[in-house]
């Protein structure tokens, strides 16, 4: 069901998916810049149109940040964005690995890009690195950190408080990192 809602003077408009299985409301901004909102079937409309109009600020941002990267060249959101990124995403996550290797004696079998739906990168018992192409898109610092968190799993397999303190021995803003993540969800590229 498409619904339309004003934010900052200009008309949006987002679809709406009422769902059986929805806790609660969540509202999803995709590359193309189109608008979803999931809603349990027990909201009334003026709940969700309020719930989307307080998040004006936040849908905004993630369409300029869109916006931006379109106009900056910096991906091509068609299906085959995958198979462009790949190398390049190769190339810089690959020196960004030998970076912190070298400087933490790090040693590691393989690094592989994938397309993951889920996750930002994983690490195999035999050492093998993998990463999702979307980090090469991500700033810096939280490619830095994707990267050193991976990294770390090659010398502690779990997230025990022993882990975190190699995370933060090489990262001191660790912490504040992981928290800014949460802009950064696999579901808005």
């Amino acid at each position: 069901m498409l619904r339309q809602a004003n934010l900052y003077n200009k008309k949006i408009t987002y679809e709406l998916k009422k769902s059986k299985r929805a806790k609660r409301l969540r509202i999803a901004v995709f590359n193309n810049s189109q608008i979803v909102v999931t809603s349990p079937y027990n909201l009334t409309e003026i709940k969700i149109k309020q719930y989307v109009l307080n998040k004006s600020k936040w849908i905004g941002s993630k369409i300029k940040f869109f916006n931006n990267l379109r106009k900056k060249g910096k991906i091509d959101f068609k299906k085959n964005s995958f198979n462009q990124c790949k190398e390049k995403a190769l190339e810089l996550i690959g020196k960004k690995v030998n970076y912190f290797s070298r400087m933490h004696k790090f040693k590691y079998k393989s690094i592989v890009i994938k397309n993951q739906k889920t996750i930002w990168g994983s690490c195999s018992k035999k050492g093998n690195l993998n990463f999702n192409y979307k980090v090469a898109l991500l700033p810096g610092v939280i490619r830095d950190y994707i990267i050193v968190h991976e990294l770390c799993h090659l010398k502690i397999k779990n997230h025990s408080r022993k882990f975190w303190t190699l995370v933060e021995s090489i990262m001191p803003s660790s912490q504040k990192i992981k928290e800014r993540m949460i802009e950064y969800n696999l579901s808005l590229f």
